[in-house]
């Protein structure tokens, strides 16, 4: 329990101190569900027993006083320390032992004090509330006016939470790297095995990388005299590059991540979109780049229509192929349309299956445009991990990436703002893994060595 009391408050303040739209926002129960169901019927038995109430000859008054109780206890958490003047005219307007003495000689002025709490609601909230003050003012019946009161200050108590939120995040901002590792440490403690996935999702890069330079040794010519060593730097970076193709839906994320899985599964999403965008652009160039040469609208009018075709293609029943056909066959009708417009002959029945053929090809597997592509946005990615500072200075953009250059340099700097944040907080721990995997590695790779030799 302490563990996950950890991990709450560290997801908590990562988002907060991440995520500038980041705000808290009023449970709805779903419309037609059982339990939205009871507590609308609950709801409403209350509210006419209260109506029945005051209307009864002589009206009872005990449950409308316990709700100006509440009414006030709420008016008074808004307040800051210092509004001791406010604080006492609401104490004193909302007297619940008064409003009781003023009952029992029928001299109570329900109506009264429902306006004061809403001219004292329009002093304390939020601007985006003055449309449901004034809504407020012109509801005639007082039991719909108690009910919309508490209505509109739930709304006032999540607009001062979220009032709250934005004035912590510059101090966790600052705060952040500490309070994480702390906070990380913590729960290390209570739960050993809290570094299991981040352990085997960096293992897997340093056994890439052996194989990679045991098959560079075996290589004729190159040197054998000395065993090359890993670079932490490297076996850590790699390691990161996987999360760009990482399948979040199966696949368990690293323990030291999962403050950022949401953002980085729509970063990848996102760039799975841009890869097909650059597939369709580069073979759309190579077959009918003589005709688009020129035409910038024309190219842009594809990547408008490639882009909105895919919209939601990580959906599991996104039918990739069916859209790419289609992609290819509004592609075929605007150059078609260009070159009519330009007095020149259409694109022949062979040239248009073999472009819609093309693209819908980018579906299948080791497809060679696709992996052309996926090789250079992994290229880009990996400089942009080697910079120390991706938004000064952005790594030249590789071949065939110019029609998604600028969405792919918005997404790399979000990537390595991810990644740089998340070094910068778990270094230590990755230190410790990359220490004890490498380091056996070396220890295996001097047994052998030595084996050999004997």
């Amino acid at each position: 329990m302490a563990a996950a009391r950890n991990l709450s408050n560290l997801t908590l303040a990562h988002e907060i101190a991440v995520n500038e739209n980041f705000q808290l926002k009023q449970d709805a129960l779903p419309e037609n569900s059982l339990a939205g169901r009871v507590k609308h019927i609950v709801h409403q038995a209350f509210w006419d027993v209260l109506e029945s109430e005051l209307n009864a000859e002589p009206p009872e008054y005990e449950h409308a006083i316990k709700l100006f109780e509440e009414i006030r206890e709420i008016l008074l958490s808004f307040l800051s320390p210092g509004g001791n003047r406010l604080r006492n005219q609401i104490c004193e307007v909302l007297d619940t032992d008064l409003i009781r003495q003023q009952a029992e000689h029928s001299a109570v002025d329900i109506q009264g004090l429902a306006n004061y709490v809403i001219s004292t609601m329009a002093k304390l909230c939020a601007p985006v509330r003055d449309d449901d003050i004034r809504e407020l003012k012109a509801t005639g019946n007082i039991v719909e006016v108690l009910r919309q009161i508490f209505h509109v200050l739930d709304l006032m108590k999540m607009d001062m939470v979220n009032f709250t939120i934005r004035s912590l995040r510059p101090h966790l901002q600052r705060q952040l790297v500490d309070y994480e590792r702390t906070k990380f440490q913590e729960i290390l403690e209570e739960t050993p095995s809290a570094l299991d996935q981040t352990t085997e999702w960096i293992k897997e890069s340093v056994d890439e990388e052996l194989l990679s330079l045991s098959e560079t040794a075996l290589t004729p010519g190159a040197e054998n005299s000395s065993k090359p060593s890993l670079s932490p730097t490297l076996v850590l970076n790699n390691s990161y590059l996987k999360l760009l193709q990482w399948d979040y839906q199966k696949k368990e994320l690293p323990e030291t991540l999962m403050t950022d899985g949401a953002r980085l599964q729509e970063l990848t999403e996102k760039l799975n979109q841009l890869k097909i965008i650059a597939c369709l652009s580069l073979i759309t160039n190579n077959m009918v780049g003589a005709i688009t040469e020129g035409l910038p609208e024309l190219a842009n009018r594809f990547k408008r229509i490639s882009a909105v075709l895919l919209e939601g293609m990580s959906k599991e029943t996104f039918n990739l192929k069916e859209v790419l056909n289609s992609i290819g066959v509004q592609t075929c009708v605007e150059v078609n349309k260009t070159l009519m417009e330009r007095g020149l002959p259409t694109l022949n029945a062979e040239i248009q299956a073999n472009l819609i053929g093309q693209f819908s090809s980018i579906e299948d597997e080791d497809n060679p445009v696709c992996s052309l592509i996926d090789k250079r946005i992994q290229l880009y990615m990996k400089s942009l991990l080697c910079l120390t500072s991706p938004q000064k200075c952005m790594p030249p953009m590789p071949g065939g990436l110019a029609v998604i250059q600028q969405e792919l340099e918005v997404l790399g700097s979000q990537y390595a703002n991810i990644v740089n944040l998340n070094k910068q907080v778990y270094g230590p721990f990755y230190a410790n893994i990359l220490r004890k995997l490498l380091f056996s590695e070396e220890a295996m790779g001097k047994a052998d060595t030595s084996s050999s030799t004997n």
